[in-house]
């Protein structure tokens, strides 16, 4: 059956809920390892590019050292980005520092399922073919997200990371989305899900 955008709203609604009461364990215990292993801020607000190519502040736990942006790639690139901080590769490793992405979810900014969203610096690089997943919300999961959870380690083995991204990694990561934009189904949709939490 076909996914309307109302029933999708009600599910990342009831969904987003659920997910930040069971969180709120999660939540403390982040909050104060990072407040005591390397100081606020506790959050990580990144600009990233939406529904219709408008930018929103995509809410993580803050995993890498202060103004980390600055001093690198836009891209994490191998298990032992030293951008990282100790207890950052923790969170990263579980998933964790995704977890305030439940706000995004919640007032409507993203979906539980979609496309994840890009920074501005590779949205500028899509073709118009690729500019098409841009039409329906961006997501905390999708299936390049599933097919690439390893992607990090990936990049490290290239000799140009963000050449690799870009030109390989990308396309097929959109090429993925495009299963889901094209086709969005309940049965999709909740299979998704499904997937990504094991």
């Amino acid at each position: 059956m076909r996914l309307s955008k109302t029933v999708q709203r009600i599910f990342d609604i009831v969904l987003s809920l659920t997910g930040l009461i069971i969180s709120i364990p999660f939540f403390f215990v982040a909050v104060i390892f990072i407040v005591v292993t390397d100081g606020y801020p506790v959050f990580f607000i990144q600009k990233r590019v939406g529904l219709n190519g408008r930018e929103f502040g995509m809410f993580k736990f803050r995993s890498m050292k202060k103004n980390a942006e600055k001093i690198g790639l836009q891209i994490t690139v191998g298990g032992k980005d030293p951008r990282i901080t100790q207890i950052g590769f923790i969170l990263r490793k579980y998933k964790i520092d995704e977890l305030p992405q439940l706000f995004n979810v919640l007032i409507g900014q993203m979906s539980f399922v979609g496309p994840r969203p890009e920074v501005r610096r590779y949205v500028n690089e899509y073709t118009d073919a690729q500019l098409e997943v841009l039409k329906i919300k961006p997501g905390i999961t999708d299936l390049a997200s599933i097919k690439y959870k390893n992607e990090n380690e990936l990049l490290g083995k290239s000799i140009n990371p963000e050449h690799t991204y870009i030109n390989e990694v990308l396309p097929a990561k959109i090429e993925l989305n495009m299963k889901f934009v094209k086709n969005p189904t309940i049965q999709l949709y909740f299979q998704i899900i499904w997937k990504t939490i094991f």
